[in-house]
């Protein structure tokens, strides 16, 4: 949420269309984030909300909305004063997305809002649709900006690969230009992924530690405790590497490792996330299994609570070998990071739900205490990213007595003390979007770059039949230990 001392840029009225306005993502996330948006003056108080349906009445919609703010989001959820105006700024267009007349009767029924009919076009739809949205707002001359700025807001997965990422590519280029894609990334939006860069270029202190000289290792992980709910048609075809990786945790990596940016703007940082992407070094097909790690959780605890296993869940194959838990180790072939691996990865019904970046430090060049003391702890800067979003140093210190025993002791900053006042991520980048700026929002570079890198493991995943298997809700991964065995600490358990 926006506070009182905060200055903020002010959005242009806007119609904002929510292509798959009855499903899952428009009631868990969207509505909710644009209920705060609202009352926090992020979205302009014309700005109006056109949901796209296929069976229900206006009125049913607006019913569907309002339970799922109820279920979702009870914290935001409006008494009936407030959703009466809430709802009077929403209207409805029923029809298929597949028929021409459907994008027509979206046309009409955009407003003039401040002399302009500025339009984000949010597709919150499974991701087939995308190119046929695309194509049918522009062949009702939806896309041109005459009238006003026309958005389109695409949601992950964008592709499942690098030829199925550069195809819709070339399909929404043939129709918009660049700087009208918004590819949404929700991880970027947190305020704690966001919160890296000012920790990089805003503290002096940082720049002359962060380089291979100084730095052993990074790693860049996401542990959840769930499984995969109600997604298994989803997820038996991605997977964590598809899911996280190549997605989310890429991206956070970039903004560990970027050169600082000439000026804040999009394309700035962008060229220089890009330029990290190809500074990767290129897997070879001997190089998938010394370099990665794919395993899939069994049965298990989490808590007290059984949990079954992976290939037991509604809709997955019994015979399933997809990967429930990733891990890549990646090297940076340039001056700044040369033999400095960078380990990401992801789990799901793992002991604790938790994402972190931990920069582990070399050690020192001589132990001073090391014939009569205990060896030091690996110094680390850990940047929680969920939950309790904060940065913690990890030092070494003297026990208390009459040794010179050492001890860790951990220096640790919150984010913020009051976590209400964090805004949502898709607070954050729906804001963004109408207002233009598109800093956090992924090129198509970006993409089939991300895309190329992880083409090789794809390619030799697909052809086993098998996968290792690891207890839910323990860290017990194979062959994780043997992943990070020449890493300063090996491999980071969070705490």
């Amino acid at each position: 949420m926006v506070t009182a001392n905060q200055s903020i840029e002010t959005a242009e009225p806007t119609n904002i269309i929510i292509f798959g306005a009855t499903g899952d993502l428009t009631k868990r996330k969207l509505i909710p984030a644009l209920v705060r948006m609202i009352d926090c003056g992020l979205v302009h108080e014309d700005s109006r909300i056109i949901g796209i349906i296929r069976s229900q009445s206006h009125d049913e919609w607006l019913q569907l909305i309002r339970d799922g703010l109820n279920e979702y989001s009870p914290r935001v959820a409006l008494d009936n004063d407030k959703w009466q105006v809430f709802a009077s700024r929403m209207k409805s267009v029923r029809g298929d997305l597949s028929e021409q007349k459907t994008y027509d009767d979206i046309g009409a029924a955009l407003e003039v809002l401040g002399e302009k009919k500025n339009a984000m076009f949010y597709c919150a739809i499974p991701p087939a649709w995308y190119g046929r949205v695309a194509t049918g707002l522009s062949n009702s001359g939806l896309i041109s900006e005459q009238e006003g700025y026309r958005r389109l807001v695409i949601e992950k997965p964008f592709g499942m690969d690098l030829a199925s990422a550069h195809a819709l590519n070339l399909e929404l280029l043939s129709v918009c230009n660049e700087k009208q894609i918004y590819r949404i990334d929700h991880y970027l939006g947190k305020e704690s992924v966001q919160n890296l860069l000012v920790y990089r270029f805003a503290n002096s202190i940082m720049e002359p530690l962060w380089n291979r000289n100084y730095i052993d290792s990074v790693q860049i992980s996401a542990a959840e405790t769930i499984g995969i709910e109600y997604r298994a048609g989803y997820y038996e075809k991605s997977g964590a590497l598809r899911d996280m990786i190549q997605s989310h945790l890429m991206q956070v990596m970039t903004l560990v490792a970027m050169e600082p940016p000439v000026e804040f703007t999009a394309d700035a940082v962008r060229d220089e996330k890009m330029k990290v992407l190809r500074a990767i070094h290129r897997f070879e097909a001997d190089d998938v299994d010394k370099l990665t790690v794919a395993a899939q959780y069994a049965a298990g605890a989490i808590g007290e609570e059984a949990v079954p296993a992976y290939v037991r869940e509604e809709g997955v194959s019994p015979d399933s070998s997809t990967e429930t838990f990733a891990a890549v180790r990646f090297e940076i072939d340039n001056w700044r990071w040369e033999g400095v691996p960078f380990i990401l990865w992801s789990g799901k019904r793992m002991q604790k739900k938790v994402s972190e970046v931990i920069i582990r430090f070399r050690k020192p060049p001589f132990n001073l205490f090391d014939s009569h003391a205990s060896v030091p702890h690996a110094n680390s800067l850990v940047f929680r990213l969920q939950p309790d979003g904060g940065v913690a140093l990890k030092l070494n210190a003297k026990k208390p007595g009459l040794t010179t025993d050492n001890e860790p002791l951990v220096m640790r900053a919150p984010y913020a003390n009051d976590e209400e006042g964090v805004a949502d991520a898709y607070e954050v980048l729906m804001h963004d979007v109408l207002i233009g700026d598109e800093t956090l929002f992924s090129r198509s570079d970006e993409v089939e770059e991300s895309w190329a890198l992880v083409e090789p493991i794809l390619q030799v995943w697909k052809k086993r039949v098998s996968v290792d298997r690891y207890r839910s809700g323990t860290w017990e991964v194979p062959d994780m230990d043997t992943l990070c065995d020449d890493c300063v600490g090996g491999w980071h358990l969070p705490n």
